[in-house]
C-alpha cells in the first residue's frame, strides 16, 4: 500500500497510541508467570490467588469508570499520559513491595493504567483516523496488546531460566532476592521500560481533532486534520462534527433513547461477552491449565509462548482484512470457532485425554478465533458507534462492562478449576459465549468504510424513526 504524507503521519500517531495496548497486554499477561511463585510465597488458597490476579482488574474498573468523564473534560492526550505514569509507578512498586498488601496496592495502580489506556488508546486512534483505514489502525491497538502478551511470555520464560544461572545464584542481597529467590519481582518490574517509552512518545502526539472541535477550538483541529486528509476533507469533517453536535441534544440521556440506546446495548453486551468467553482464563492461568493437562512448568510456560505467537499472527490477519471484509463477518466466524473450541477443550478434559498436545491444538484454535474476531473488532466498534459529544463517557460505560467480565473471569477461574474442574470450566465459557452469535447476526450493524459522523448520523436517523413511531401511536 502506497502511503502519502497524511497516511505516514496518522500511522506514526496510531503506532505511538497503540503502545498503550502493548502495556495493556504486557501488564495483563506478565502475571501468568508469577502466579505459582506468589501463591507459594504468600501461601494463597484459590480465592487468594484469584484476588492476586483480579486486584489489578479492580483497578481497571476504577480507571475506566472515571476515564470517560475526565477525557471528555481534559482531552484524550492528557489521559494517555496519566495511564503511562500509572504503569511506571506500578512496575517499580511491584518490584520492591514489602509484603502481599503492598503488592496488591501496586497491582491496583497498574490496573488504573490498564483501565484508562484500554479505552483511551482505541478512542484516540479512531478520532484521528480517516474512515477508509480506521478499522485497520484501531485494530493495530489490539495487535499491540498481543505483542505485549507475547513479549511478557518470552520475558517470563527467559527470566525463569536466568534465575538458575550460576553467576546469579552466587549473588547476595537485593539482587539475589529480585532475580533468584523471588524472581516474580523482576517479572513484574520489567514493564517500567515500555511505560517510560510510552510516556516520552506521548509528548510528541497532538490532541484529538474531534475533541478540539467539540471544545470550540476549530482552528487547532483543522490544522491537525489537514496533516491527515485534504483541506476540503478536513473542512467537511469539521462541518459534519458541528452538525451532529447540534442534532445530538445534551447529556448522557441521549445514550438511552432511540438509535443511541441500541448502540449502548451493543457496546455493553458485546464488551462483556468478549471477556466471559474465557480468553483471560488462558492468558492468566494458561500455565496452570496446561499443568493440569500434564505438562511440567517449563513446558507450560513455553506453551504460553506458542499461544502468544498464534494470538499475534491472527491479529495481523484481522488488521489486514477488517476494512476489506468488514466487522460482522470476522466477528461471526470467530465466535463460531470460539464456541466449537471451548466445547472440544472441555470434552478432552472430561474424557481425560492423554494427548496434551491435542489439547494445546484446540487451545490455539480458540486463541486464533479470538484474535481475528473479538480481539480487534470489540475495540474498533466501541471506538466507532457512540456520539461525538459524549463519546468518552459512552465508551467508558462499555469498557467498564468489559472489565467487569474480565474481573469475574480473573477472580473465579481458580475456583471454577477447583470445583468444576477444567471440563466444567470450559463448558461454562461455551455457554456464556452462545448469546454473542445472535448479537453478531441480528443486531450489530456493519460500519466499515463509514466516517464517525456517518455512523452517528445512522443512529440519529434511527432515533428519529423511533420518535416518529411513538408520536404516531
Amino acid at each position: 500500500m502506497t502511503l502519502n504524507n497524511g497516511n505516514g503521519y496518522v500511522n506514526k500517531m496510531a503506532v505511538i497510541a497503540s503502545l498503550g495496548g502493548f502495556l495493556f497486554g504486557y501488564d495483563t499477561a506478565v502475571i501468568s508467570g508469577t502466579i505459582n511463585f506468589v501463591s507459594s510465597q504468600f501461601r494463597l488458597d484459590a480465592a487468594g490467588t484469584g484476588w492476586y490476579v483480579s486486584s489489578a482488574l479492580l483497578g481497571c474498573i476504577s480507571g475506566v469508570s472515571v476515564a470517560g468523564v475526565l477525557s471528555d473534560k481534559f482531552g484524550r492526550k492528557k489521559l494517555l499520559i496519566l495511564s503511562a505514569l500509572f504503569f511506571a509507578v506500578s512496575a517499580v512498586g511491584c518490584s520492591f513491595a514489602m509484603g502481599f498488601t503492598d503488592l496488591i496496592i501496586y497491582r491496583l495502580i497498574g490496573g488504573l493504567g490498564i483501565g484508562v489506556v484500554s479505552m483511551m488508546s482505541p478512542l484516540y486512534i479512531s478520532e484521528l483516523s480517516p474512515s477508509h483505514k480506521r478499522g485497520r489502525l484501531v485494530a493495530l491497538y489490539q495487535f499491540a496488546i498481543t505483542l505485549g502478551i507475547l513479549c511478557s511470555y518470552f520475558i517470563n520464560a527467559y527470566l525463569l531460566r536466568l534465575s538458575h544461572a550460576v553467576f546469579l545464584m552466587q549473588t547476595t542481597g537485593l539482587l539475589h532476592k529480585i532475580m533468584v529467590t523471588e524472581v516474580w519481582r523482576i517479572m513484574l518490574g520489567t514493564s517500567v521500560v515500555p511505560a517510560l517509552l510510552f510516556l516520552f512518545l506521548l509528548l510528541l502526539v497532538p490532541e484529538s481533532p474531534r475533541w478540539l472541535t467539540i471544545k470550540g477550538n476549530e482552528q487547532a483541529a483543522l490544522r491537525i486534520l489537514k496533516r491527515i486528509v485534504t483541506d476540503a476533507e478536513a473542512q467537511k469533517e469539521i462541518s459534519d462534527i458541528k452538525v451532529n453536535l447540534q442534532n445530538e441534544g445534551g447529556g448522557m440521556g441521549i445514550l438511552f433513547k432511540g438509535g443511541f440506546k441500541l448502540a449502548m446495548i451493543i457496546g455493553i453486551s458485546l464488551a462483556f461477552l468478549s471477556q466471559v468467553c474465557g480468553i483471560n482464563a488462558i492468558i492468566y492461568y494458561g500455565p496452570k491449565i496446561l499443568q493440569e493437562a500434564g505438562l511440567p512448568v517449563s513446558d507450560a510456560l513455553n506453551g504460553q509462548v506458542v499461544i502468544g505467537f498464534v494470538n499475534a499472527l491472527f491479529t495481523i490477519f484481522a488488521i489486514w482484512n477488517i476494512d476489506r471484509l468488514g466487522r460482522k463477518p470476522l466477528l461471526l466466524a470467530g465466535i463460531i470457532g470460539i464456541l466449537s473450541s471451548l466445547i472440544i477443550i472441555g470434552s478432552l478434559f472430561y474424557f481425560n485425554s492423554a494427548n496434551t498436545y491435542l489439547l494445546l491444538i484446540f487451545i490455539l484454535l480458540f486463541i486464533a478465533c479470538f484474535a481475528f474476531s473479538y480481539g480487534p473488532v470489540i475495540w474498533v466498534l466501541l471506538s466507532e458507534i457512540f456520539p461525538a459529544k459524549i463519546r468518552g463517557k459512552a465508551m467508558s460505560l462499555a469498557t467498564f462492562s468489559l472489565w467487569i467480565g474480565t474481573a469475574l473471569v480473573g477472580q473465579l477461574t481458580p475456583v471454577f478449576l477447583e470445583r468444576l474442574r477444567p471440563a466444567g470450566t470450559f463448558w461454562l465459557f461455551a455457554l456464556l459465549t452462545s448469546p454473542a452469535i445472535y448479537l453478531a447476526i441480528k443486531i450489530i450493524p456493519e460500519t466499515k468504510g463509514k466516517s464517525l459522523e456517518e455512523i452517528e448520523s445512522y443512529w440519529l436517523s434511527r432515533k428519529s424513526k423511533v420518535y416518529n413511531h411513538e408520536t404516531e401511536k
